[in-house]
């Protein structure tokens, strides 16, 4: 059976709808820095630190919480192509 808490490259292929939360250790950002964010860690959901997925009825919803390390890699990723 899946694990629906972390990344699995069979339950993603099937997912229909996606979310983000933000960790309660992340302060005020920036319009631009949430859309951004929140595009690059879900076309990327096997790097996030906190993916989970939830049974919808034709498919899964993936609810990824950025944290302070996702930021940091992302960005980093960024300035380092």
């Amino acid at each position: 059976m899946a694990d629906f808490n972390k990344f699995d490259p069979r339950v993603d292929s099937l997912v229909i709808e996606t979310k983000t939360f933000w960790d309660t250790a992340i302060g005020k950002l920036a319009d631009a820095d949430i859309h951004w964010l929140a595009d690059a860690v879900h076309r990327h959901p096997e790097k996030a630190s906190n993916v989970q997925y939830e049974r919808a009825h034709t498919g899964f919803t993936r609810t990824i919480t950025v944290t302070v390390a996702d930021i940091e890699r992302l960005y980093d990723e960024k300035m380092n192509g």
